[in-house]
Parts: C-alpha cells; structure tokens; sequence
C-alpha cells in the first residue's frame, strides 16, 4: 500500500529558472561553436576566392603574367588596393615586359535559376569586350553552363564593341542579348536556343559592368599603364 501511494506521488516539477537557464547555456554554447567555426573557416574562403578570382583574371587574359588590384572610386577613376580607397575591384593584367594586355572586372545579373556572376575582359585597343568566364552560376545543366563552354556564344566576346559615348560617361550603345541568329551591330550578344533566359542575363551582366568599369578605365588609362 505505501508503494503504491509512493507511486501516487506527483513528480516535482522542474523549476521554470533552471529550464531557461539551461536553454541559454546551450544556446550560449552553439553561437560561440558558430562564431568560433566561422573565424577558423574565414581565411580558409578568404584564400579560396582570392585563388578563383586569379584563376579568372588570367583565363580571360590570357596574355598577362601578372596582376594589378584596383577600385572603382566614388569619383569616378581608379585607385590602388590598399591606398585609402574603398569600392569594386577590377584588374589591370600586364605581360612580362610590363605592358597592360587588358583589364577584368566582374559583373552580376539574375539567370532562370538566379544570380550570374561573371568576369569580363575588356581591351583598351579595341575598346571592347573580348573574354569572359562565369565564376558562379545555378542555371540549368546542359543549357546555362553553355555561356562558359558552348564555342559558338563565346565568339560574342572576341570583339564585343564597348565603346563610350562622346562624353565619356557611359557606352555609346548598350550591350544587349538578342534572339538566336538576329545579331546585326557588334555591340549585340548572339543568344543560345533554349537558354535564352540565361543569355539575356549574361549580356545584362555585361552591361552592367562594363558601364560601371569602362568609364573609369578610359579616364585613367595613361596612368592604368604605368602601374606595372
């Protein structure tokens, strides 16, 4: 009888303070494993990208032996990396004599599946894109990994005309994806059948940096050629 009123017995409720203190430990506990995790795995990206990135600048030149680091100023030029100046890097390619073959820069737009992004190359010479390389994209297989690989899209970029207007602000015509076999000026990307999606973000992607970068390139190019 005394065992079974011993079992009769409520439990004693565990008190409302010593639940929350325990869910904060824990909680306490796996922010600093997060933030811990976060700066031990950060040099390790930090590292990762600056390798693609290089990879990148000489793929799409393919004629430079070294790099340069530049940015985007708010007024408009360019600047050193690491001189006070803050914004979007480009990057002046030279060859081993020192002498600048061209500059990359990145740009971005919204595919079917959702953001390209993209480096381009642009040439001083002939004041036009002439390489690019896709640096992260979710399109489609066997469609959207056609704007890196497919020989027949990349001819858009051999000569890719960037030329800037009378002012010098911004593209004398902007650079736009037209439909499959219709390109007609120089300034047009030759779309792909079946990705035409994917094609109009990489020429959005195109114009957007290039009115970003090139304004800044022609103004500064004289002294973009001595930073060798």
């Amino acid at each position: 009888m005394e065992a079974q009123n011993e079992s009769r017995r409520p439990v004693a409720a565990t008190p409302t303070w010593a639940m929350l203190r325990t869910l904060g430990g824990i909680a306490l506990l796996s922010g600093l494993l997060v933030a811990l995790v976060y700066q031990v795995t950060l040099p390790v990206i930090a590292e990762n990208q600056r390798v693609l990135t290089e990879k990148a600048v000489f793929r799409v030149l393919p004629g430079a032996a070294l790099k340069r680091d530049f940015v985007l100023t708010e007024q408009g030029g360019l600047a050193p990396v690491g001189a006070g100046a803050d914004g979007e890097h480009v990057y002046g390619g030279y060859d081993a004599a020192g002498n600048l073959v061209g500059v990359a820069f990145t740009g971005v737009a919204v595919g079917y599946a959702g953001p390209i992004r993209v480096m381009f190359a642009y040439d001083p010479e002939c004041r036009c894109l002439n390489g690019s390389k896709v640096l992260s994209s979710n399109e489609t297989p066997g469609f959207g990994d056609k704007l890196d690989f497919d020989p027949v899209f990349l001819k858009n970029f051999e000569a890719l005309d960037a030329r800037l207007d009378a002012e010098g602000r911004a593209l004398a015509n902007p650079i736009v994806t037209v439909k499959h076999g219709t390109k007609r000026q120089p300034w047009e990307i030759d779309g792909i059948s079946g990705a035409t999606i994917s094609s109009k973000a990489m020429g959005r992607a195109a114009n957007a940096a290039a009115q970003r970068a090139v304004p800044a390139i022609e103004r500064d190019l004289a002294w973009l050629k001595q930073q060798n």
